[in-house]
């Protein structure tokens, strides 16, 4: 199965102007709940942009000893799951990744286990491809106005759960139709 998730407004979007995410709510429970969910993935798969995003925090945590226990496991859980990522750009990456030019939607297909991916445009394209199994939002209460829409067009899908957290934030998992 193919997943994505993200945390987004509630008039939609996944990031404010300039990439800003400062307005996302994630707490203790929050992570716990994320690495619950990414621990038990076969690989992340991210697009470029996204992937250094990574790069830039998850291999240092050690460097952040005042970051909470979650954020720590997160750390090792992104170091050492295998990743695949993306780009026209990069020849090579570090922490287990392997780069690739192009989508080849029969190759993703039939990967075993479960993958996770990120990124807003590789997220499109895997839209577009008709690759994503199940979609996991978590709703945000703010309202941003502009900035990067998490749907770029109309996608039918089917509400397969929901939970709140205690920040205020709600999680909406959809599948396929």
């Amino acid at each position: 199965m193919i997943i994505t998730m993200a945390s987004i407004s509630l008039d939609g979007f996944m990031e404010g102007p300039d990439h800003d995410i400062s307005w996302h709510h994630v707490d203790d429970e929050m992570h716990e709940h994320f690495n619950a969910g990414l621990a038990r993935m076969s690989r992340f798969i991210d697009g470029r942009r996204n992937h250094e995003t990574m790069l830039a925090a998850w291999p240092h945590t050690a460097d952040h000893p005042e970051w909470p226990k979650p954020m720590h496991d997160f750390g090792r859980i992104w170091r050492e799951m295998p990743k695949i990522v993306y780009s026209r750009t990069l020849d090579t990456t570090d922490w287990n990744t392997v780069v690739k030019r192009e989508i080849d939607p029969d190759e993703l297909r039939n990967l075993p286990g479960d993958s996770m991916v990120g990124g807003s445009q590789l997220v499109g394209s895997f839209f577009e491809h008709d690759l994503i199994d199940e979609v996991r939002l978590y709703v945000n209460p703010v309202a941003i106005g502009s900035g990067t829409p998490f749907f770029k067009k109309p996608i039918a899908l089917a509400l397969k759960s929901t939970r709140a957290f205690g920040i205020g934030v709600v999680e909406l998992i959809y599948g396929r139709r």
